[in-house]
């Protein structure tokens, strides 16, 4: 079994390192880790380290650091567009694309989202509960890569960000070129769209391929706007040497 991952925010730089704050309290009080056991530090960008529990206290964890690594960046790095999406359907879109290995997240203001991120406090408060997500699923899945999860783009945005792209994929049920496909670049960023629950309205789809972007399917049956992106993020996983 692979070992419990805790994000801090700057990994140690010497032998010793004390684990505490709320990854602390978690890793003695709920994991209840005790002295010999070990666990990995992560500061979410790539560098982790492996440590030994010395002395476990009520609510932290003494350290003794034994290996340390860096995971590089993909050759091939997927940001999933991720259009709006009403209740707690989107952080499952966002938890759901972690697991599968998403390496950033853009939420998209489609126009026929039902879900509305206004400017303020509300807005905030929405993207906020995205990031808790990505993070507390790259610490689930052992990551050592947290992804980003950018501000809210508008359709003009997302087209100027698709012309500059290595590749773009947009998912629609009335596609005719399947996902396997599309010749997809060695290396790069890759946009991988996903539209909301009502679908991509023909303007932004007219847009996007304008930018050129590429319109695909995924299989026969449509699926939904919280789970398309992490099926996706399957496919490009085999057909790039992302999961080589």
């Amino acid at each position: 079994m692979t070992l419990p991952v805790f994000l801090v925010e700057s990994l140690p730089t010497g032998s010793d390192a004390v684990l505490d704050g709320p990854e602390g309290r978690h890793a003695a009080t709920v994991r209840r880790l005790r002295a010999g056991e070990e666990l990995v530090l992560s500061d979410g960008s790539g560098d982790q380290v492996r440590c030994e529990i010395t002395e476990a206290l009520k609510d932290s964890l003494r350290l003794r650091v034994v290996e340390r690594w860096t995971v590089p960046e993909p050759g091939v790095r997927v940001v999933l567009v991720q259009a709006l999406v009403k209740g707690e359907r989107g952080e499952l879109a966002v938890e759901l694309a972690t697991e599968a290995g998403v390496d950033a997240v853009l939420p998209w203001k489609a126009a026929r989202c039902v879900a509305k991120w206004e400017d303020g406090p509300r807005g905030a408060k929405a993207l906020g509960r995205w990031r808790a997500t990505a993070r507390e699923a790259a610490k689930q899945a052992r990551r050592a890569r947290v992804p980003e999860v950018g501000e809210p783009v508008t359709t003009k945005q997302l087209a100027a960000l698709a012309s500059r792209a290595a590749a773009v994929l947009v998912l629609h049920e009335s596609a005719e070129v399947g996902i396997g496909s599309v010749a997809l670049p060695p290396s790069g960023e890759v946009l991988l769209v996903v539209g909301p629950e009502g679908g991509i309205a023909e303007q932004e789809l007219s847009a996007l391929v304008e930018a050129g972007a590429h319109v695909v399917r995924l299989g026969p049956s449509v699926l939904r706007a919280s789970t398309a992106g992490a099926v996706a993020l399957g496919a490009l996983g085999v057909l790039t040497d992302r999961w080589a």
